[in-house]
């Protein structure tokens, strides 16, 4: 048996390195990551925001910082992911005269100082962090009084079909479990961000036999990182028992995935970080040209 928390722990190292692996293919399955970068840029469309410092909050290969780019033009854009080779691909792809940068940093130490971000931006970082309470007590901190959080991530309904085609084949822990939105607004407001709002979408997505799901999960690194995961290889009957499984799901010839996307945004109310850590303003981050 485990707990809900222990479901939603993470290895963070093997997150960072399905990413780094992912990093070259991963504009090639981020279909899902378009949709709720397109959400959440729609979101903000009504917002009278006009802020000087972005942060592109889990940034991959910089899709959204590029758009962030051109929705805020006088803003300074900081792109900031685990993922070094994932921020590589996203400065090779920056414009001449953007007004970007590029740092690495876990989204649970963030290093920059306290109330010096006007926006931030995650898009689908949270379902690769487990607990959100260390991100989210950074994002307040790092938040200026009266600025805007907004992010994406998955609900619990996500993924069903996955987590059924391994309950057939084996017991073990395969498939992470999402926080729902109440969860979620909650965290945030003992992290000390104010007022959120949460809303919720639904995204079905076909695939033409478990093979091919595979091999999109596998270009943007959504591999087993649960730390309690098996340590021991499952052997490829286990694999091809589970892929059978999930093909047994098909309708009409097609295997469909169900998502459930949770939207979300809320404001800054000035939290502080600990003594004695040192922080980087923004301002100090030199722009990195190609």
């Amino acid at each position: 048996m485990h707990s809900r928390n222990e479901n939603l722990r993470l290895n963070s190292d093997h997150v960072q390195r399905r990413f780094d692996r992912a990093a070259p293919r991963f504009d090639s399955a981020d279909f899902v990551h378009s949709v709720t970068r397109d959400g959440l840029l729609s979101r903000l469309q009504p917002m009278a925001i006009t802020p000087r410092t972005v942060l592109d909050l889990g940034s991959a290969t910089g899709a959204g910082t590029r758009l962030l780019a051109r929705r805020f033009r006088r803003a300074h854009i900081i792109a900031t992911d685990l993922s070094r080779r994932m921020l590589e691909q996203s400065v090779r792809k920056k414009s001449w005269f953007s007004r970007t940068s590029a740092i690495q940093a876990r989204a649970e130490a963030l290093p920059f100082a306290d109330q010096s971000i006007d926006v931030v931006f995650a898009n689908m970082l949270l379902p690769w962090l487990g607990d959100p309470t260390g991100p989210f007590t950074e994002v307040a901190r790092v938040l200026s009084k009266n600025g805007l959080f907004a992010f994406a991530t998955l609900g619990p309904d996500s993924l069903d079909e996955l987590r059924c085609a391994w309950h057939d084949v084996d017991g073990g822990v395969h498939v992470a479990r999402f926080l729902d939105m109440h969860d979620i607004g909650d965290a945030a407001v003992r992290a000390g961000l104010r007022d959120p709002v949460l809303d919720v979408d639904r995204l079905s997505v076909t695939y033409k036999s478990a093979a091919t799901l595979f091999q999109d999960l596998t270009a943007i690194g959504g591999r087993n990182t649960l730390q309690q995961r098996r340590r021991s290889l499952g052997g490829a009957g286990l694999v091809k028992a589970m892929a059978d499984a999930l093909d047994a799901q098909r309708q009409d010839g097609l295997l469909t995935l169900n998502l459930e996307l949770v939207y979300g945004h809320c404001w800054g109310g000035g939290a502080r970080a600990p003594e004695g850590e040192h922080r980087i303003a923004p301002g100090e981050i030199r722009h990195r040209n190609r």
